[in-house]
């Protein structure tokens, strides 16, 4: 009796695809999107204005260390960036103590 209503209820349920793209972190090259967009733009920079090949050389291994390191970042929390900024944003309003009584 209860397994013939519990078909009937579930039948009747309204069921919402949810698609995977829409769910995802948003990453480019296993890293976040913005941050390694950031990071190649200032390389650019910094190797187009110099003009030498140990800028170009120094511009090319910064993209690559920091691209690795923001890698490990997103593989450990692919949201990290936007938690991080949340919290910048937060931190006047919780004063850190040692215990609610003291003041």
């Amino acid at each position: 009796m209860w397994r013939g209503l519990m078909s009937e209820s579930l039948s009747r349920l309204r069921r919402s695809p949810i698609h995977r793209a829409l769910s995802r972190p948003n990453l480019l090259m296993g890293a976040d999107r913005e941050l390694v967009l950031m990071t190649g733009l200032a390389c650019a920079i910094l190797i187009f204005v110099v003009l030498t090949v140990y800028s170009a050389l120094f511009g090319i291994g910064a993209w690559i260390t920091i691209v690795g390191v923001l890698r490990m970042m997103a593989k450990s929390d692919p949201l990290m960036r936007q938690i991080y900024i949340r919290h910048v944003s937060y931190k006047s309003h919780y004063k850190p103590t040692s215990s609610p009584w003291r003041s």
